[in-house]
């Protein structure tokens, strides 16, 4: 009998936050030489290698001045990271992942949301002694929604980097353009440059993956119960509407707790959005299961046809079409 992902309300402690901040179980594996660069797109391979040489490449220790004081940093910011910057499904995790693993020292691997996250329940300073010390930071589906979220990515990546920690990062969108199209802040124009003057872009170009063997919209099936898989299987089974209502009562950065452990999710009568914060939560949530590769069965509107134009002509349009990359292999996992 199916659960409900509505009944699930999953209590998550900073710990537990800290914790997991490693790869996604897809790329617990994942290593410089199981990346399957694509050989029409150069580029593919050129980043692999760049990657592994910056991991690779130790850092020169702070230097420090007389009575051992750490010398005042430099007006110009040194780079003290990389950025993968491509289209989706063209290994940029994979390769994110690959750099985690290949790092010898500590540690960590998480998204955007999950270290913001993490600000939000230690505060900024804890986050800081939490992560001070890290040799590399990995940061996944880098984005910058709304200015609180600039000011606290650019100040911990600018704070960490002095004392030494580097940064590995991915996103579809070059850093010096985060947050075009989702606001215009001007104040917030000095603070987005700081942080892209510290990385060094890297460009993937390519097909998107999943979708290369597959049609190019979402599976959907008359019957979701019947397409459910038994036995054993943990699966759920809700109408589509009430996931997106519940979603707006469990904070983002617990949606990895709310999936957690799922073979499968079943959501009958999906349809458009019309709301934008309900296609960002769902966004979020899309995230997670494909983190955790949990297979998606709907009735309904395909899952990759759920954002009218007016969504994907906005500042959100790269979440919209990553999420619906996402979702066609989600609901084509067993074909």
């Amino acid at each position: 009998m199916p659960q409900h992902l509505v009944d699930r309300d999953p209590q998550v402690s900073p710990q537990q936050m800290a914790a997991a901040l490693v790869p996604p179980p897809q790329f617990t594996d994942a290593s410089f030489d199981s990346y399957r660069p694509d050989a029409d797109y150069p580029s593919q391979a050129d980043v692999r290698d760049a990657v592994a040489a910056f991991v690779a490449t130790r850092p020169e220790p702070a230097k420090r001045g007389l009575f051992g004081r750490r010398r005042a940093a430099p007006e110009t910011p040194t780079t003290s990271g990389v950025y993968l910057d491509g289209g989706f499904g063209v290994g940029k995790t994979h390769l994110l992942a690959a750099a985690y693993h290949a790092e010898p020292g500590r540690k960590t691997f998480g998204t955007f949301i999950e270290y913001t996250a993490l600000v939000g329940a230690l505060g900024f300073q804890g986050t800081v002694d939490l992560l001070r010390g890290t040799s590399l930071v990995c940061i996944d589906e880098f984005e910058l929604d709304d200015p609180g979220d600039t000011m606290v990515m650019t100040r911990l990546i600018r704070e960490l980097s002095d004392t030494g920690t580097r940064f590995a990062a991915t996103s579809n969108t070059p850093p010096g353009a985060l947050g075009e199209g989702r606001f215009a802040a001007q104040d917030f124009l000095r603070e987005i440059q700081a942080m892209s003057d510290r990385f060094d872009t890297m460009r993937i170009d390519g097909l998107d993956f999943r979708r290369r063997a597959v049609d190019e919209s979402a599976r959907v099936v008359s019957d979701v119960a019947a397409e459910l898989p038994g036995g054993p299987a943990r699966v759920t089974q809700d109408d589509f509407r009430s996931v997106v209502a519940h979603l707006a009562s469990v904070h983002p950065s617990k949606y990895v707790a709310l999936v957690d452990g799922l073979d499968a999710v079943g959501l009958t009568d999906v349809s458009e959005f019309r709301d934008q914060t309900d296609a960002l939560r769902w966004v979020a949530l899309v995230d997670r299961l494909y983190d955790g590769q949990v297979r998606i069965v709907a009735s309904g509107t395909a899952l990759d046809q759920v954002y009218p134009e007016s969504m994907l002509e906005g500042g959100y349009r790269k979440k919209y079409l990553r999420a619906a990359s996402r979702v066609v292999a989600l609901t084509r996992a067993l074909d």
